[in-house]
């Protein structure tokens, strides 16, 4: 991991930064997970992983990586926790509340930070430590899908989200997906947010059609639904781009490598969703905005 820590200038005050996240069955569902948790260890004090009961290696592959800053916490699951994902927001706490820094950054098992993102990260904390009106840290996001060369760009995909918050206010994840600020016990709002200018690489779309469907096997009871069937060619080709960029070094050995972008189906359907996210989009173009959700409150 040497190519992670060149030119990379470390943090000169007290400010102590937690990476935490979650995991269960990574290994069996083709999580990245491993180049996720290390792509971010140098510029975090500790890294909290929250490691649900597996039938897998996962553990066993999290305590093999060379790193003192990692900690682990075994969890099992209440399976009878199916209501709107709360399963996901109960582990993500857990592992959140054992986190110590003063900066709380969450990462998903499918998510990459590039290295040459990582000062951008770490001067972005620095810079809103002690503003006591910034609550979170705002990544923007690449959406890969079917393969690492493919971007989804579309309203109905988050092109931003809130990953880093201060341990210093009361934050808590309904489904695990996203923050919210109580003022009081009683209601909550979105996080005051600043943007990083970094971006969150996001794999969780270019594992294999077999990875996804066994993944939706095993997770939509948490929702309270029904396996769906993963068809990756069943997408509008019309928010599909291909990325000109660079990936983390760390993700080299992890893609099949691909030569073109990735095809939608020639007989694909455009649904009424689809409809609305193309109207969406023609007045983001017109207007130089984005209509895509924010689960965040952004600052100037």
């Amino acid at each position: 991991m040497s190519y992670l820590l060149n030119n990379l200038k470390l943090k000169e005050n007290n400010m102590k930064v937690s990476a935490f996240t979650f995991i269960k069955n990574g290994q069996l569902l083709g999580y990245p997970f491993v180049q996720s948790i290390k792509s971010v260890l140098p510029i975090v004090d500790e890294f909290v992983i929250n490691v649900g009961k597996s039938e897998d290696n996962t553990l066993k592959i999290i305590n093999s990586i060379a790193s003192s800053k990692i900690r682990v916490i075994e969890s099992v699951w209440n399976e009878g926790m199916q209501e709107k994902g709360y399963i996901y927001g109960q582990q993500k706490m857990i592992a959140q509340f054992n986190c110590t820094g003063d900066w709380l950054f969450y990462i998903e098992g499918d998510e990459v930070y590039h290295e040459n993102d990582l000062q951008l990260i770490l001067e972005s904390m620095e810079e809103n430590y002690n503003n006591t009106e910034v609550e979170a840290l705002v990544m923007d996001f690449y959406h890969f899908y079917g393969n690492e060369i493919t971007l989804l760009d579309s309203p109905g995909w988050y092109r931003s989200e809130a990953r880093i918050v201060k341990s210093s206010v009361r934050s808590y994840a309904p489904d695990g997906l996203f923050w919210v600020i109580l003022n009081s016990s009683r209601k909550g709002r979105y996080p005051k947010a600043k943007k990083t200018q970094a971006h969150c690489y996001h794999y969780g779309w270019i594992r294999t059609e077999n990875q996804m469907n066994l993944k939706s096997k095993k997770v939509q009871k948490y929702w309270s639904r029904e396996p769906v069937s993963i068809d990756y060619s069943q997408i509008d080709p019309s928010i599909i781009r291909l990325f000109k960029g660079s990936h983390p070094k760390i993700m080299n050995d992890f893609f099949i490598k691909n030569t073109g972008i990735f095809q939608a189906s020639k007989n694909y359907k455009i649904t009424f969703k689809d409809r609305k996210h193309r109207m969406m989009k023609k007045i983001e173009n017109v207007f130089g905005v984005s209509l895509s959700k924010k689960h965040y409150k952004l600052l100037k």
